[in-house]
């Protein structure tokens, strides 16, 4: 008996808890922003720019590796081969990481700009939200 008396007091806490969050939460009128990132993605210049700097990377990496081909055995020219990758690996995750901040940055300053209390991403959004996409893609020319 003490065992449900105990699960109806948590289960009472934990529906308070709710409807208070619930009610602070309209109460305070917090506007939605909405981003799709596929879009910042595809659209973005600023993106584009660090895509071009990674293929241009890749390439480099990729010429070097022709030219030596030549003088290596087919071991050598393997962890060369290898070599390459991580470093083309790594150049990815760089520039992956400075995308992200740009696009971080610039989705802070439309939040403040736009007074938005919060940011969803699209593809989880069924309906309503402000779109800040075009915003965040017009921040990062």
């Amino acid at each position: 008996m003490m065992r449900m008396t105990k699960k109806y007091v948590f289960l009472l806490m934990v529906v308070f808890v709710a409807v208070f969050l619930i009610s602070g939460c309209s109460a305070s009128n917090q506007t939605v922003g909405v981003l799709d990132v596929n879009k910042v993605m595809t659209e973005s210049p600023k993106v584009k720019q660090f895509q071009d700097q990674l293929n241009a990377r890749g390439k480099e990496l990729s010429d070097q590796l022709e030219k030596d081909k030549a003088g290596l055995s087919a071991e050598e020219f393997q962890k060369k081969q290898e070599a390459a990758y991580g470093e083309f690996l790594k150049t990815k995750q760089d520039l992956e990481s400075q995308i992200d901040t740009t696009i971080k940055q610039a989705l802070d300053q439309i939040a403040q700009e736009k007074k938005l209390g919060v940011v969803l991403y699209k593809n989880g959004v069924a309906q309503g939200g402000v779109d800040i996409t075009d915003d965040v893609i017009k921040k990062l020319q």
